[in-house]
């Protein structure tokens, strides 16, 4: 999608501010209140703009451990993949899942209150999705950049 300067620029904006009003951003990007928000209008119709969300503080919810678990399956049956996705999706502790090329086929991000409740999670779980061969952990110690906002350049 070619993006100009003024949609970069409230893309920008609303990365970082989802819940600026539309007089404020217009005001910000130049332009005045209507034209503003036909662009944001336009922006979420074509589906470039996806949503608007709270980012939580996951250590004030508990969640204390982050880990990045790399799952490969027995198989590349289709089935089975379809079947260890749906559990995946339904699995609320798993907040991402990516399909990797190299030597695992699924990387995980999984919030955890504990290492005891991730050992719950990753051997009473994750372990037992269908078509799960192997798994390993690593554990985040410390998060030094962590940020939604895409590149707009």
């Amino acid at each position: 999608m070619k993006l100009d300067r003024k949609e970069r620029d409230i893309l920008h904006i609303l990365q970082t501010d989802g819940r600026i009003s539309n007089v404020e951003l217009a005001e910000r990007v130049g332009l005045s209140e209507s034209p503003c928000f036909r662009r944001v209008k336009s922006l979420e119709e074509s589906g470039l703009i996806q949503g608007y969300s709270a980012n939580l503080d996951q250590r004030q919810l508990g969640l204390q451990v982050t880990a990045f678990v790399q799952v490969s399956l027995d198989k590349q049956d289709d089935k089975k993949r379809r079947d260890f996705l749906t559990r995946v999706e339904t699995e609320e502790h798993i907040v991402e899942c990516h399909a990797m090329s190299g030597s695992h086929d699924y990387l995980l991000k999984v919030l955890a209150h504990s290492m005891d409740h991730f050992s719950e999670i990753s051997m009473q779980r994750i372990l037992k999705f269908p078509g799960v061969k192997n798994m390993e952990s690593n554990f985040s110690l410390m998060v030094t950049k962590q940020s939604r906002a895409m590149p707009l350049k």
